[in-house]
């Protein structure tokens, strides 16, 4: 059996930690090519260092001599900076994780898929901020693109051998997050501690809070409309709370079929890296017994305006996604260091895509430019309401 050459973008975050997981499971059909991190060079060179990988790189070329002590003795090739991470993305490696976070997985992500890689999408800013350039991109190089966001990999399972044109919608399931039943009037007092304790999965503070909003689901809808060409108008979002059914495809004969799966990022992880086989993995299994029940709801989008702000950005197009996701980054770091109120969040994303006219990108140039320039005017904003 050949061994998969396999590169990490992003190997000292939860999604790369996951991945490195399963390939330490399985080291007889893995070759880790090449790691990246942010900043975390203990955990890089330690992981680099674990999995035998020939190349690491980090993100802030200042910390590329820590990197090199780190690495000393070893045969493992050192580098840093913006340069690094794409050759990381577009050397040797087949099979490319892109779970960077934020813009600065942008350029990364967008050298793989020139180079023609697989890549497993974990960073969800690559799609919403430049969907239309990337599908443009793997069209022209072959690249293939697999989807890691459970609910995504969800609807890209459901999908495998059918006919597009036989897709009458697409459902993305929602946890509704810890606010689900929360009354409006309290989310004013909601804290950061809060937000961040999701009831279903384990993830960072941004995400989580994006989850307690819902604009993780309203930039998942973006997603789905570049990954699976749908429209806004068929693609439909439905509160799940036992995060059990993963995503559903209901097709014109009126058959519905659903992904279900423990609340594990490692099980979608799997599928992406044993495409198109199946690996085996030591995840708990799945008891439908112990569940005992499947609940579903219609989400309250006076509640949770941030849905409405999404599909809102992907109808308007051009650059009003990238807009919409700079925005939310911001109000949302500025909601965890205490500086806004919950409801602020989506206030502020809202005023972004009422003020910025943008358009849209021709490059992954201009998407950063749009990025940054959103950023100053969200942060302005921050500063009055403050004052």
């Amino acid at each position: 059996m050949t061994r998969r050459k396999i590169a990490i973008l992003g190997a000292t975050g939860s999604i790369g930690r996951s991945t490195l997981d399963l390939v330490l499971a399985d080291p007889e059909s893995y070759d880790v090519v090449a790691l990246t991190a942010a900043s975390n060079v203990d955990q890089l060179a330690a992981a680099a260092k674990k999995v035998g990988a020939q190349f690491a790189a980090i993100a802030d070329e200042n910390l590329l001599p820590d990197l090199r002590q780190a690495l000393s003795g070893t045969d493992i090739q050192a580098a840093a900076g913006p340069a690094a991470l794409a050759e990381a993305a577009s050397g040797e490696a087949e099979w490319v994780m892109a779970a960077i976070v934020g813009c600065a997985g942008l350029e990364p992500v967008m050298a793989a898929i020139e180079a023609g890689k697989t890549v497993a999408l974990a960073n969800k800013e690559a799609l919403v901020t430049a969907g239309a350039l990337m599908i443009e991109a793997a069209a022209q190089s072959g690249a293939v693109l697999l989807p890691v966001d459970s609910e995504h990999n969800a609807i890209f399972q459901c999908l495998a051998g059918q006919d597009r044109e036989c897709v009458s919608r697409i459902i993305l399931t929602a946890s509704g997050g810890p606010f689900r039943s929360l009354a409006t009037e309290e989310m004013d007092r909601v804290t950061p501690e809060q937000a961040v304790a999701h009831p279903n999965w384990s993830m960072g503070a941004k995400i989580s809070v994006d989850s307690a909003t819902m604009m993780n689901k309203g930039l998942e809808l973006i997603e789905a409309h570049y990954l699976f060409g749908l429209p806004s108008s068929r693609i439909d979002i439905l509160v799940h709370p036992q995060s059990i059914v993963h995503s559903m495809v209901e097709f014109a004969d009126g058959s519905v079929l659903a992904q279900l799966g423990p609340s594990d990022m490692r099980v979608p992880i799997a599928h992406t890296l044993a495409w198109p086989d199946r690996m085996a993995t030591n995840v708990k299994r799945l008891d439908l017994v112990a569940v005992g029940r499947l609940d579903f709801e219609a989400p309250d989008e006076s509640r949770f305006p941030a849905l409405r702000l999404a599909r809102r950005a992907l109808e308007d197009g051009g650059s009003a996604p990238i807009v919409l996701n700079a925005a939310n980054e911001v109000a949302v770091a500025a909601f965890l260091r205490g500086a806004i109120h919950f409801p602020d969040i989506a206030r502020l994303v809202g005023t972004a895509l009422d003020t910025m006219a943008e358009p849209a990108p021709r490059q992954i140039a201009d998407v950063i430019a749009v990025d940054r320039r959103t950023r100053e005017q969200v942060s302005r904003l921050i500063m009055d309401l403050a004052a």
